[in-house]
């Protein structure tokens, strides 16, 4: 058996494990810690799923899964400490950045310097060069970015979760914001969420425990009204998509170029005849 200190690698992955239990209560956490925003539900779910972990542990039904839950259950309260909802007013556009990047680097400072793991990494190049099937991809998100966003923003009302943005500093800062969540999704929901998950668990069940968390976020943020019909399949390609390329640059791009589309469409909505070469 690999050391759990050193390695990437499951100690113990079954298909059907007690950790289950602790994994399901700490990832819903985050539908009430950010969807519903009821703390008083989400974080005595936390300790619930940081509790049972812990026992599973010392019974020997599961090996340093309370450990991984710790820096997961981290993230989650560090980024609940304030409301995600689109803001970019300027104090609450560099306090997000900082409390973002704060539920990334602690989880990440605590597992290589205090428990000497080397769990959470953030793999740039991954599988390179990239092949003509994940090429294409990148052309198809893009594609299906122009077709869908439009329509699911404009039609839902969407938009009007995001702030109105006309002046050139505004569209600016939104420009910036929008690539800066979507690049943190990527190095939390990720590289620190999935890549915790997928040491106890198969690949599926994790890429499902982290879409819960990955969703709510998102739905906290404006995705909202039908936008889980979106969320969710995006949520859970992404994490196929790194388990198979285990590049975060490929990813990134992907959710990026994707991004992109999201930050024209809210421009275009809020200045209708800005942007002219959307359908919608």
């Amino acid at each position: 058996m690999t050391s759990i200190g050193t390695s990437t690698e499951s100690p113990v992955r079954r298909a059907v494990s007690w950790g289950l239990i602790p994994a399901v209560i700490l990832c819903s956490s985050a539908l009430f810690l950010f969807s519903l925003r009821m703390p008083l539900i989400g974080y005595p779910m936390v300790a619930i799923g940081l509790g049972l972990a812990w026992l599973f542990d010392r019974r020997g039904l599961t090996v340093g899964m309370a450990k991984d839950f710790l820096l997961i259950a981290i993230g989650l309260v560090i980024v609940s400490s304030m409301s995600v909802k689109a803001d970019i007013g300027w104090v609450n556009f560099f306090l997000l950045g900082f409390v973002l990047a704060s539920a990334v680097a602690v989880p990440y400072l605590i597992s290589r310097y205090v428990f000497r793991q080397h769990i959470i990494r953030f793999p740039w190049k991954g599988m390179w060069p990239w092949t003509p099937l994940q090429w294409s991809y990148l052309v198809l998100v893009l594609a299906l970015g122009w077709l869908i966003l439009p329509f699911y923003f404009i039609t839902s009302g969407a938009y009007l979760n995001w702030p109105v943005v006309t002046a050139p500093d505004e569209i600016g800062r939104l420009f910036v914001g929008v690539n800066f969540v979507g690049t943190w999704d990527e190095l939390f929901f990720i590289c620190t969420v999935f890549v915790l998950l997928k040491r106890h668990f198969p690949m599926w069940q994790a890429n499902l425990l982290q879409a819960i968390v990955f969703v709510s976020f998102l739905w906290e943020l404006g995705y909202q009204s039908w936008g889980p019909l979106l969320t969710i399949p995006f949520a859970l390609l992404q994490g196929y998509t790194f388990t198979i390329t285990r590049s975060l640059t490929y990813v990134l791009a992907v959710h990026l170029l994707f991004d992109l589309v999201v930050f024209l469409v809210i421009v275009h909505a809020r200045n209708p005849g800005m942007i002219p070469f959307f359908l919608v």
